[in-house]
């Protein structure tokens, strides 16, 4: 596989196999090494409203930001004006009452990337053929899972599994949980929603991006829409979106 020169991002959202409505949502400008991934919730189109919000309200702010200015502050920031713009206005459309979504989202700056997520939405980190988990879902389950109140196995099977602990929008404000990381040259940034993660396990996803890379499907268009397509042959109960980036070969340190 040849490494490219430049940063790379392809993304792919389906409605899944049982739903008739998609309400996620998912953004990027490759200029600004920003990327974003929403899961929408609430009544009638109002999830499809909240993560559309969302993510035009973080990319916009994103863009606006000379682009070495890009810290964990500056992604804060632009996750509390979105948080604040679908709150207001599920508070002032009473259709839109409760409205919210889960956000995952990452900047990228040279060799750093700032990876910041409410809600249940994942970012990994795939290197060297191994798939690195680089959030912790803000769910019930998940909570008590770390607090060896659950095991995994109880968690995914848990009638719950679909209660979480934060989202943006539901609240006037939010805490976004945050990390950086540190990237090489051919790392993949994998973004998505609950949709893809409940019906591929780590372990799947690890082992669908190595076949489809080793067998040369090398691309991240492909990458993010044979990852989409496995979770759809899988029971596709939910909405799914992905995005896949990956890493130029000439990353500024």
């Amino acid at each position: 596989m040849q490494t490219p020169t430049k940063l790379e991002a392809a993304a792919c959202s389906h409605t899944g196999s049982v739903r008739t409505t998609n309400e996620d949502s998912f953004g990027y400008c490759l200029d600004a090494g920003a990327f974003v991934v929403c899961d929408g919730m609430g009544g009638a189109a109002a999830g499809e409203i909240a993560s559309r919000l969302a993510v035009d309200t973080l990319i916009e702010r994103i863009c606006d930001t000379e682009r070495d200015a890009h810290t964990q502050g500056v992604l804060e920031a632009a996750i509390e004006a979105a948080n604040r713009l679908v709150y207001v206005r599920s508070e002032r459309d009473t259709a839109l009452h409760g409205m919210g979504t889960t956000l995952v989202a990452a900047v990228i700056v040279g060799d750093k990337a700032v990876i910041a997520h409410v809600g249940d939405s994942r970012c990994y980190l795939f290197r060297h053929r191994q798939l690195l988990r680089q959030t912790n879902d803000h769910s019930l389950v998940d909570e008590q899972v770390r607090l060896g109140q659950l095991t995994q196995d109880e968690a995914d099977r848990s009638p719950l599994r679909n209660v979480i602990t934060r989202a943006i929008g539901t609240q006037k404000t939010v805490a976004p949980e945050t990390s950086e990381i540190d990237l090489q040259p051919g790392d993949l940034l994998l973004l998505c929603s609950d949709g893809l993660t409940r019906e591929l396990p780590d372990d799947r996803i690890t082992e669908l991006l190595n076949r489809m890379l080793e067998g040369g499907q090398e691309d991240v268009e492909a990458l993010s829409s044979g990852l989409v397509e496995a979770a759809n042959q899988a029971g596709g109960h939910d909405n799914i979106t992905c995005i896949v980036t990956r890493m130029p070969a000439d990353i500024i340190r």
